[in-house]
């Protein structure tokens, strides 16, 4: 399991949205949009969990795309703790 950060996401994108990207590539096993506490609106990042090989090609792939209108910032949420 691989857990995919996506970042710059439009506030208004809701979790089905992104699973609707994130499907082509293989089974999603949860996705987590960050939402504020306080106004329940989107933070404008949320993360994607799919296996491995799914995970990877889809970061690969979607890395750098437009979605609704921003270009989304897509990669191993872990990745960025390591550096």
């Amino acid at each position: 399991m691989l857990s995919i950060f996506v970042g710059n996401l439009a506030f208004k994108v809701r979790g089905r949205q992104l699973a609707e990207l994130f499907e082509p590539y293989g089974a999603i096993e949860s996705i987590r949009i960050v939402k504020d506490r306080n106004t329940g609106r989107g933070k404008g990042f949320g993360f994607v969990d799919m296996k491995a090989v799914a995970a990877r090609k889809a970061i690969a792939e979607l890395d750098g795309t437009e979605f609704f209108g921003r270009i989304l910032k897509v990669g191993e949420a872990n990745a960025q703790k390591n550096e």
